[in-house]
């Protein structure tokens, strides 16, 4: 038991606790100014993902209309062949 006698502190303890101290805060600053950054990549990721579901859409919606247009091309060919006249003195192939 210690009555009546002081702790001893050395000043190199203080100083090293100043400077444990200060990296401490240092360290929370740049975790927070990390999480901000971070935070801020994902609300673009989230945007650029989102514009990236609407070109996907647009694309596919381009490629029906291409497959649709290409179907009626095709149909406007075989009624053309159907409704034309065949000489029949050429020969079929």
């Amino acid at each position: 038991m210690m009555y009546g006698r002081r702790r001893l502190i050395r000043p190199c303890a203080l100083t090293w606790q100043a400077l444990y101290d200060e990296c401490r805060a240092d360290l929370s600053a740049m975790h927070f100014r990390h999480q901000c950054a971070q935070a801020d990549l994902r609300r673009e990721l989230d945007a650029v993902r989102g514009e990236l579901e609407a070109l996907k859409a647009a694309v596919r919606a381009r490629q029906t209309a291409q497959a649709e247009l290409d179907g009626l091309y095709r149909e406007r060919e075989l009624m053309r062949a159907l409704s034309a006249e065949r000489d029949p003195a050429l020969p079929l192939n």
